[in-house]
């Protein structure tokens, strides 16, 4: 599974930055994540965990909230392309730090994507200081005009192999959480981008190979017109000590 995650993302870079020069939209979630997280520190970030960092999106947006921030892949291709001083490749699952090593540690739009998000979720745990903030992002899916889910209406489910639900009981098991809902307007052509990231495409059809995957998607999507409704659930966790 963890292979198939990395081999998945080694083949998103390009489809995940022309998604990013199109819509913005990690760089916006990793902003919002930040300051949410930001407003529930009980001092500075000196050092920051950017969990899932891919190419550079969300840790350059983390970069200006501390005076350190390490960005963590499972995918050498993502982290080529990330410009940040301090790159690690390693697995949610057994983070290659020490105790206490973070201030706060960030999963912008990552850790929906593992099976398991609550041994990730302890493992932030390990390595953030008391008192230190742990904060999520999950897509809850896109909405047309009625409010129904546009894959409802395709006869299609979009689905992580976490779901938001999963994401927050992961953090609530193990922190003092909060957490609330970001709403996007987006097009149908947006949605179509999202999904023609190799990563993303396997939301709609897992056992096929990227390419394979891609175009089923693309061809699913085709049918799909107008503006939708994008939501996001974030989900910031304090740890003990934290006021």
């Amino acid at each position: 599974m963890k292979e198939a995650v990395r081999s998945n993302f080694d083949a998103s870079v390009p489809a995940y930055e022309a998604y990013e020069r199109r819509t913005s939209r990690f760089g916006t979630l990793a902003r919002l994540l930040a300051a949410e997280m930001t407003a529930r520190s009980t001092g500075p970030f000196e050092t920051l965990l950017d969990a899932g960092a891919g190419t550079g999106i969300s840790t350059a947006v983390l970069a200006e909230r501390g005076s350190r921030t390490v960005a963590l892949d499972v995918s050498r291709g993502m982290l080529r392309a990330n410009d940040a001083a301090d790159r690690v490749q390693g697995d949610f699952d057994r983070l290659p730090f020490a105790d206490g090593a973070f201030d706060g540690v960030a999963f912008t739009a990552s850790l929906f994507l593992v099976p398991d998000p609550s041994v990730a979720v302890r493992e932030a745990k390990r390595v953030c200081r008391s008192g230190g903030v742990v904060g999520a992002v999950a897509p809850l899916g896109w909405v047309d005009g009625e409010g129904v889910d546009v894959f409802e209406r395709l006869g299609r489910e979009s689905r992580s192999p976490a779901g938001a639900g999963e994401v927050e009981a992961a953090l609530r098991a193990e922190f003092t959480v909060e957490t609330g809902t970001w709403q996007f307007a987006a097009t149908a052509g947006d949605v179509g981008r999202f999904h023609a990231i190799p990563a993303m495409a396997a939301r709609l059809y897992p056992k096929e190979p990227p390419e394979e995957r891609v175009r089923r998607a693309i061809d699913l999507l085709d049918a799909l017109d107008g503006t939708v409704e994008e939501r996001w659930r974030w989900v910031v966790g304090v740890a003990d000590g934290g006021g």
